[in-house]
């Protein structure tokens, strides 16, 4: 059945395309969605997953960098001495604007200390890798935007910096990552007594979960996170601020996606109902056209998922090409939702017009009806 299935639905060229086309573009509407979602998650987070900490440290009830402050005495710096810490490193951080003559962009503001050995941009398109005072590095996107160069000035917490290095991966939908020195950000915000952040290395061998414990235990008035911990906290605050609007729009799509695929997996299946009354002609039982339906059905949603994943993934490749903000990214849990799904819902549309196909009268073949 699954030969005759195969062989029947490639009979007809244009009904192929026009099937597997539907399902193909149903299912890129979904991925799509998806990977948009995904992609704001990643970029969301990306300072954080490629900061090199394996543990941050933060002010009490701080869990997060979006949208908050933390605020730390200078003596937490004694972290250092708990037992597993291999270094630490101290950072400044707020939200402000990199202003490039009538251009604002809203990024984090990163104070770094001298030789950082955490913290700092993770890759460098020209310049260099460390601000020194008076200097700061700023996304290449941002700069050429802005039609800034290197050796060029921006304004940043209302001093100009001389940009010294322009960075990658630093660049998300709402805001990028600026980096100055840590003595500029000191001098003007006040801030010479309290640091933001520490971001901890532990030793090598070390697991940062029993560190990250006796560093809670041992140092007071501090949250104590893994890397993982902190960057799915920052995920969870960006869904809960875009959860209506993103997760309405996901919905949508998805149901529109579904909806376009059941119409064309039933009207494909309908449309050749000569075919099978063909088939109850030579003897084939009910059974028989089941089975051969269903095949069909599955058959076209897979063709349509490959299309449909292909497609997908050339949008990931493209979109970034034109100097769009936005990153797509397909992940494993969205193919196994969106294929899951898929299966089912092909298999229910193609068993609703099963009935018709049951009390198929044999002779309209011959009638040629």
């Amino acid at each position: 059945m699954i030969r005759l299935a195969f062989r029947n639905l490639f009979q007809n060229k244009a009904r192929l395309v026009i099937s597997v086309g539907g399902v193909a573009l149903a299912l890129l509407l979904i991925l799509s969605l998806d990977a948009v979602f995904t992609g704001v998650e990643r970029q969301v987070t990306a300072y954080i997953e490629n900061s090199g900490a394996d543990i941050w440290v933060s002010q009490a009830d701080v869990r997060n960098m979006h949208m908050a402050s933390s605020s730390l005495p200078d003596s937490v710096r004694k972290v250092k001495y708990v037992p597993g810490v291999a270094s630490v490193t101290p950072i400044h951080y707020l939200t402000n604007n990199v202003v490039a003559g009538d251009e604002r962009n809203l990024a984090y503001i990163i104070g770094l200390p001298e030789n950082a050995e955490l913290g700092g941009p993770w890759e460098i398109s020209s310049g260099r890798s460390l601000p020194g005072e008076g200097e700061a590095i700023i996304n290449r996107n941002v700069a050429e935007k802005s039609g800034i160069a290197l050796g060029d000035t921006v304004e940043i917490l209302g001093e100009e910096f001389k940009v010294i290095g322009l960075s990658e991966g630093t660049l998300s939908l709402v805001n990028s990552v600026a980096f100055i020195s840590m003595k500029d950000f000191e001098q003007m915000r006040g801030s010479y007594d309290t640091i933001s952040f520490l971001l901890v290395k532990v030793n090598d061998g070390e697991s940062p979960e029993v560190v990250a414990a006796c560093i809670q235990a041992q140092v007071r008035d501090v949250t104590v996170q893994t890397r993982n911990e902190f960057a799915a906290q920052e995920r969870q605050v960006v869904k809960d601020m875009s959860t209506d609007v993103i997760t309405i729009m996901n919905l949508i799509g998805f149901l529109i996606g579904l909806a376009v695929m059941a119409l064309t997996v039933y009207t494909s299946t309908l449309s050749r109902s000569r075919e099978y009354g063909m088939l109850k002609a030579l003897g084939a039982h009910n059974a028989d056209l089941y089975r051969t339906v269903l095949a069909q059905a599955i058959l076209s949603v897979i063709l349509g998922f490959l299309f449909g994943l292909i497609l997908t993934l050339m949008l990931t490749i493209v979109i970034p090409i034109f100097g769009s903000n936005l990153l797509l990214e397909v992940s494993r849990i969205s193919l196994l939702k969106v294929g899951s799904v898929s299966l089912v819902i092909a298999a229910i549309s193609a068993m609703i017009p099963i009935r018709q196909i049951a009390r198929l009268d044999p002779a309209m073949v011959f009638r040629g009806k």
